[in-house]
């Protein structure tokens, strides 16, 4: 049975870490849909625009094996919204799990779910994670506890990515894709 990805997409996500890992994913043969929370065509943060496979509106949750939330700025609209903290939260209650990247920690801990959890951030979430979060912040470029995925920022991706492949397939599957890609 092909394992199905759901990354999240909005307005002021960090390109890199969404392309990446997204990339990685379908390489290693994972089906991953892309959904945004508005508009199909979203802008990332360097202007960057990339087309949403659908709208979140129209996707079931249920149908996916693990959910992607990239950084950057639009974590600040992804908590705004709520449906991305929900979905996680569903996620992590069903079992399947949750990776995120950069800022988009922020996103698990608004679902109350790295209370105890040791996972990783970018430093401009920090502050906010370690005073509201109840985990264990690491300064690592992947964290995985549970079925948390968590990463750094965009000079991880690639590693988020792998980690990614290696939960949802396997070690072999990791390595043959970071040999394809020089890694």
């Amino acid at each position: 049975m092909k394992r199905r990805v759901l990354c999240l997409l909005t307005d002021g996500i960090e390109e890199i870490e969404t392309v990446t890992p997204v990339d990685l994913l379908r390489r290693a043969g994972i089906e991953v849909i892309m959904a945004a929370l508005a508009a199909r065509q979203v802008t990332g943060r360097s202007g960057i625009r990339i087309e949403a496979d659908a709208l979140l509106a129209d996707i079931e949750a249920s149908a996916f094996d693990l959910l992607l939330i990239p950084g950057g700025p639009g974590v600040s609209a992804m908590r705004a919204d709520g449906r991305p903290t929900a979905l996680a939260r569903w996620f992590s209650e069903m079992q399947k799990p949750v990776a995120a990247i950069c800022a988009a920690p922020l996103v698990l801990m608004d679902a109350s779910l790295l209370r105890g959890r040791r996972f990783t951030a970018h430093e401009s979430a920090r502050e906010e994670l370690e005073s509201a979060a109840h985990g264990v912040v690491l300064d690592d470029r992947v964290v995985i506890d549970g079925g948390f995925i968590t990463s750094r920022g965009a000079g991880t991706a690639v590693d988020f990515g792998l980690a990614i492949i290696r939960t949802l397939a396997d070690e072999m599957t990791a390595d043959r894709i970071a040999g394809e890609i020089m890694a």
